[in-house]
């Protein structure tokens, strides 16, 4: 771990320790999720299994699925420390990072969705398929484990949230409740959005084919986006048409819903 994750990971137990001391229900909880683990990548890896597990594949297998996979690609620990970053910073509702963590659908689906799409690219295709019919079970948002997602993603709410198997969605982007990365009928090949960094896409929002968002734009709440939309530009509507400037150069660092 660097210098960051180390910080962030003693941040984690420090928090989880004085939960487990206020509030005994819940010292078991913080044991297994936080505290007996020896470092962030090994809570991780058992968060996303405990929530994953199934009748068919229960905990101690998918335990060694998920710690394998994260063991092969640490990049997945490090991304998953800058959602949860950003799942702070851009929450009011967030008091500290273990609330996310432990309990923030999006956050923890996300996750969920980095194994999925490790696993997709080792042509592990059957694997990942069935995570993403877990994650939609368990977290009711719907990442294809082919799309591409960067780091400092911050899926709010998460409830809803469909994202087409040749979506990109870049760093830094911020997405609420609802959300649809789709196609526009049953063509094949490239067909669905490309979001790129610091964009942010209201609740409801749905962008559809393969269209570009670009850098620092705005879709707002409810919009139907089936046009690329120009950096930093705030779109509205039914069809969504360009009604101005967000009010910052990345506004899903803002989450500012008000049109501009």
């Amino acid at each position: 771990m660097n210098i960051v994750e180390k910080e962030m990971w003693s941040e984690l137990k420090r928090l989880a320790i004085a939960e487990a001391d206020g509030e005994a229900p819940l010292s078991a909880l913080m044991h297994d999720r936080v505290i007996d683990h020896p470092g962030y990548a090994e809570a991780l890896s058992h968060l996303i299994a405990a929530s994953l597990a199934s009748p068919v594949f229960d905990v101690d297998a998918m335990s060694d699925l998920t710690s394998e996979i994260i063991t092969a690609h640490p990049d997945i620990a490090t991304s998953s420390m800058y959602d949860l970053k950003a799942a702070c910073e851009r929450d009011p509702a967030c008091e500290n990072p273990l609330i996310p963590f432990l309990y923030y659908k999006g956050f923890k689906g996300l996750q969920g969705y980095r194994i999925a799409h490790a696993l997709w690219n080792a042509d592990r295709t059957g694997l990942a398929r069935f995570l993403q019919s877990r994650i939609t079970e368990v977290f009711a948002l719907d990442i294809h484990p082919a799309a591409v997602v960067g780091r400092g993603v911050f899926i709010d709410h998460a409830t809803g949230i469909v994202v087409g198997q040749t979506s990109v969605v870049e760093d830094d982007v911020s997405m609420l409740q609802s959300v649809t990365l789709g196609g526009t009928g049953k063509e094949t090949g490239d067909r669905h959005p490309k979001i790129r960094r610091g964009v942010m896409l209201g609740a409801g929002a749905k962008i559809l084919g393969n269209i570009e968002v670009g850098e620092g734009a705005k879709v707002a709440a409810g919009s139907v986006v089936t046009k690329p939309v120009p950096a930093h530009t705030t779109v509205a509507g039914v069809p969504a048409k360009p009604i101005g400037r967000p009010a910052s150069d990345v506004p899903a660092y803002d989450m500012n819903q008000d049109l501009d």
